[in-house]
């Protein structure tokens, strides 16, 4: 299985995909947005295009269907908007054409309540929002442009009594999209773009309105990829090489996709590039998929899916293996993989605080936190575990948080990144901290990083971000970040839990774990019931395509005890260690991570 054979099986809910680590586990399954639907001309659940002006019973349903008419086919958004305006101040309405279409996406605080006008049949709506961004024609949805925290709106009739025949009476300064609307009417897509070194694929969101047909998809897909990566991946990721352009369309035939290009080349390992990334990107292949190069057919893969399991988007094996620390060691939770273990050497795995490991077995990447008197210190444990020396930071700090080590395609240099006395470091083999520019005020609380290892998420200033990264000869750049607008205030920890979606402890009331999307569309509670202390750390295995279905649970750890998934109450214990042996001390275990 793979990641589009997930899509149509959430498309057969008419509704949506699930986002994150497959179902949550403390609430009931949250939509995540329309899945594929049918050609043009047929009926789904969500329906083709937003409603008529016409089809609304009163002003609040108008309001709302009002806030969804921009949706859909970019060159008749201000058309579609301009139906819901009376006619006298249509003209009031910038209007941009082309690619320069534009669409302010918000989040509503509260549902359209309307109060009457005095004098006469209008209802006024003051409506607050949260700016989520901007969706441009090309489906990125980019940081907001527009800064407006409250829209006021009048909606009532053209003609004296005639209350059946609502408009829109004042005209906004743009285009309007609630994120309700964003997730009925468009489909979340992701395209793959290779890095910068062409040795990993990096992946990109985009949105396709469910109006375009699927006989239309495909030629989307290849048209995003020529034009290039959303703004904030473009330092870190390759355009395809120029010139490339799509001749004609990208004929569908049972399952079978033909892709006519320009160029780029002639050359087979560019070619074999391009077709991974090409194959990963495009929706409905189960198929042949041909690759042209100016008409003459240059590469052929007979099964997609035979093809992008032997050429696989991230190098994950086995299934998510779950560690703690307990009593200064690192130790396996229980149940644990065949054949899984700590590959650390019992001499070093002692006084630990918190642990992270990656690599192979023969050739581990460790790095731990330990005390150094009433301080810490990182300490680095790199190659394999039987010969892996202690090599140790030249500082120590106060409070080290739980490292984490960057997937990068070149074993000769391993890097890691780790939060010390509100400062990012970078550190590599020599467990040596070198300061990493966040590009944002702050002190810096949290760092987690993205699958592909180009994209890492980060707290700073009690603000969430993330942000393009790239890794040249040890040295990592954080490039200019993306806020994550949330809800949500008193962050304390965060993770990746899929290509798109992050966990983050944060609060409202309270302490609590939520779900947000890096491009803010999508936010939903996930526990509440945490307790009075912030959440300290979480740990979760992102959901992804090469192993689908392989999501786990997500632990955390408040107040000095871990929690091993978020539906139980009761923490992780002793007995729930792997090769600790009874009777074993009253400890808590604490700083549970996985290893992928």
């Amino acid at each position: 299985m793979r990641r589009r054979i997930a899509l149509l099986a959430a498309a057969l809910l008419a509704a949506a995909a699930v986002t994150g680590c497959g179902i949550p586990e403390a609430t009931e399954v949250q939509v995540d947005g329309p899945g594929p639907v049918a050609e043009a001309g047929s009926v789904n659940g969500q329906g083709r295009e937003p409603p008529k002006r016409a089809t609304a019973v009163d002003a609040t349903q108008l309001m709302t269907n009002f806030l969804a008419a921009a949706a859909g086919e970019p060159d008749q958004a201000y058309a579609r908007v301009k139906e819901y305006l009376a006619e006298n101040v249509r003209g009031q309405l910038p209007e941009k054409q082309g690619s320069e279409v534009v669409i302010n996406v918000v989040r509503l605080k509260k549902e359209p309540n309307p109060t009457p006008v005095q004098g006469g049949e209008a209802k006024r709506f003051n409506i607050e929002v949260d700016q989520v961004g901007v969706l441009r024609a090309d489906g990125t949805l980019g940081p907001p442009v527009a800064t407006e925290s409250r829209y006021e709106f009048v909606v009532g009739p053209v003609e004296s009594g005639r209350l059946d025949d609502l408009f829109v009476l004042n005209a906004p300064k743009g285009l309007l999209l609630s994120v309700d609307a964003l997730r009925t009417y468009y489909q979340a897509h992701t395209i793959y773009f290779w890095n910068t070194q062409q040795t990993a694929l990096v992946p990109d969101q985009r949105y396709l309105p469910v109006v375009v047909p699927a006989s239309r998809r495909a030629t989307e897909v290849v048209g995003w990829l020529i034009d290039g990566p959303s703004e904030w991946l473009a330092p870190t990721v390759a355009r395809l090489p120029d010139p490339t352009e799509l001749i004609g369309t990208v004929p569908k035939t049972d399952g079978r996709l033909e892709i006519n290009l320009s160029g780029p080349t002639e050359d087979p390992a560019q070619l074999e590039r391009l077709a991974t990334q090409l194959a990963w990107s495009l929706p409905d292949v189960d198929g042949q998929l041909e690759l042209k190069i100016r008409s003459q057919t240059r590469k052929m893969i007979d099964d997609t899916d035979v093809y992008l399991k032997e050429h696989p988007v991230y190098q994950l094996t086995g299934s998510p293996q779950r560690y703690c620390v307990y009593n200064g060691a690192v130790h396996l939770l229980d149940p644990a993989a065949p054949g899984a273990r700590v590959p650390i050497v019992p001499a070093h795995n002692r006084n630990i605080i918190s642990a992270a490991i990656g690599g192979t077995d023969q050739n581990a990447l460790v790095a731990v936190v330990s005390p150094a008197g009433r301080r810490q210190v990182l300490k680095t444990f790199v190659g394999p575990p039987s010969i892996a020396r202690d090599n140790q930071s030249k500082n120590t700090f106060t409070t080290i948080r739980r490292p984490v080590w960057l997937r990068t395609a070149d074993p000769d240099r391993p890097v890691g990144l780790v939060v010390a006395d509100g400062v990012l470091y970078r550190f590599g083999a020599d467990a040596q901290l070198d300061p990493v520019d966040t590009n944002v005020a702050g002190k810096v609380t949290a760092v987690a990083v993205a699958l592909d290892g180009h994209r890492i998420a980060f707290i700073a200033g009690g603000k969430l971000y993330v942000a393009a990264v790239t890794v040249e000869e040890g040295t990592v750049t954080v490039h200019p970040p993306r806020r994550v607008h949330t809800s949500r205030t008193s962050l304390s920890a965060v993770d990746w839990i899929g290509e798109h979606d992050l966990i983050v402890a944060g609060s409202t009331s309270q302490p609590e774990i939520y779900e947000i999307t890096v491009d803010s569309t999508w936010e939903t509670q996930r526990k509440t019931d945490v307790g009075e202390v912030a959440v300290s750390s979480l740990a979760a295995y992102p959901d992804n395509p090469v192993l689908p279905g392989s999501s786990a649970p997500v632990m955390y750890e408040t107040n000095g005890v871990a929690f091993g998934d978020l539906t139980s109450s009761d923490g992780i214990g002793p007995d729930n260690m792997v090769g600790v042996e009874p009777p074993a001390p009253r400890l808590n275990p604490v700083a549970p991570f996985y290893r992928f």
